[in-house]
């Protein structure tokens, strides 16, 4: 009898030896005892720095080991206040929430419609005797689209309007971009001939419009998704003088002259922050007193 005993002890001994060496494979470095009263401590594998967008919640990852009977809380560091204690929120401002599933390691903060003064330091707390803690840095940010170039463009009749929008500190790749002309959805248009190239990596759009007309003249838009948009003015004009102010700075003071028909065009900057397009043909004299001439339009 006691030898059967001591076999069934020594058989339990090798058991337990064993599913401690596989715990060890499989990244489990709980003992097999299961100590009731071990240490808690931090897994250290979480993302620490975390960047949102304004309007995104934001998510803070706390994984605690060995957590046993102790309560995890969230601090906001800059006034201490008690954000929450369990999955009990302890704050007025009901935007902060607890998650955890039952069973898991993890106690996540979530932060619903984050705005730029929620960034700051905040920090996951377990009631040990003394209390230990990890910190993790929120920053939330603005995105905002911009479309390269000028804010307005003359483009020659019969060119491609083509424009690029990136979106701008954005944290991750926006889910759609969005092209208008006025209040109208450019990347579904009956027109043809427009093509919308997204690249969610790089957080781009290009539109082009080929063999653009007057009619395609008009407020464009670039609206990604999360983003504050991005608006750009597009003016087709017949003729060959409107082909060269669109590569050149549409609020400075610029001649142009056209050798063939021997006219003038003045592009200025009038009141209201709005262009003045002034055309002289075969007008030498207004050319030589060309600010006399602008006195009287501006009159």
């Amino acid at each position: 009898m006691e030898t059967r005993i001591g076999l069934l002890g020594l058989l339990l001994h090798y058991c337990i030896v064993i599913g401690t060496v596989l715990n060890l494979i499989n990244g489990e470095a709980q003992p097999y005892w299961e100590q009731p009263y071990a240490q808690p401590y931090f897994d250290n594998s979480t993302k620490r720095e975390v960047i949102a967008t304004v309007g995104q919640s934001a998510l803070l990852h706390c994984r605690v080991r060995n957590l046993g009977d102790r309560a995890v809380s969230w601090i906001r560091k800059r006034d201490l206040h008690i954000l929450t204690v369990g999955i009990l929120t302890y704050t007025n401002d009901q935007r902060f929430q607890s998650l955890h599933t039952e069973g898991s390691d993890e106690w996540t903060l979530r932060i619903t419609s984050p705005q730029p003064r929620d960034s700051g330091t905040y920090e996951c707390q377990v009631s040990t005797e003394p209390k230990i803690s990890q910190a993790f840095r929120l920053n939330v940010v603005v995105s905002r689209a911009k479309i390269l170039g000028n804010g307005e463009l003359f483009i020659k009749s019969g060119s491609d309007i083509n424009l690029t929008c990136v979106a701008l500190q954005s944290p991750a790749p926006p889910s759609f971009i969005y092209w208008y002309k006025g209040s109208r959805v450019v990347n579904y248009s009956q027109r043809g001939g427009i093509s919308v190239l997204t690249e969610r990596q790089t957080k781009t759009s290009k539109l082009v419009i080929a063999r653009a007309t007057p009619a395609d003249s008009g407020n464009y838009t670039c609206s990604p998704s999360s983003s504050d948009s991005a608006s750009v003015i597009v003016h087709v004009i017949n003729g060959e003088q409107p082909a060269a102010m669109q590569h050149g700075n549409s609020s400075a003071n610029s001649i142009l002259i056209n050798k063939h028909s021997f006219s003038l065009t003045y592009l200025a900057a009038a009141p209201g922050g709005k262009n003045l397009i002034l055309s002289l043909t075969s007008s030498w004299f207004c050319l030589i007193l060309k600010s006399i001439c602008l006195y009287g339009v501006y009159r």
